[in-house]
């Protein structure tokens, strides 16, 4: 959870600092949702009694945070090469 938040944090503060173009912000909108359904099933996979249902929630936990991660720091990357 931790690369999750993190990346996210990191281009919010770039965003709010007026550091990165404008167009970064829109990044957000989709990064933010999958951070917050990585957290659920963060938690359902921990809560869950079934050994290969914890599996399955947690890997898609892990899945979520990768796409996450790809979305903000690659577009940030693409964006700021763009400009």
């Amino acid at each position: 959870m931790i690369f999750g938040i993190l990346p996210t944090v990191m281009i919010a503060l770039l965003v709010n600092a007026g550091r990165t173009p404008s167009s970064v912000g829109y990044l957000l909108l989709v990064g933010i949702p999958l951070v917050g359904a990585a957290a659920v099933f963060l938690v359902r996979g921990l809560v869950e009694k079934d050994p290969e249902q914890a599996a399955r929630r947690l890997h898609l936990s892990m899945a979520l945070v990768a796409g996450a991660d790809l979305v903000l720091l690659g577009g940030n990357a693409l964006l700021r090469m763009g400009s």
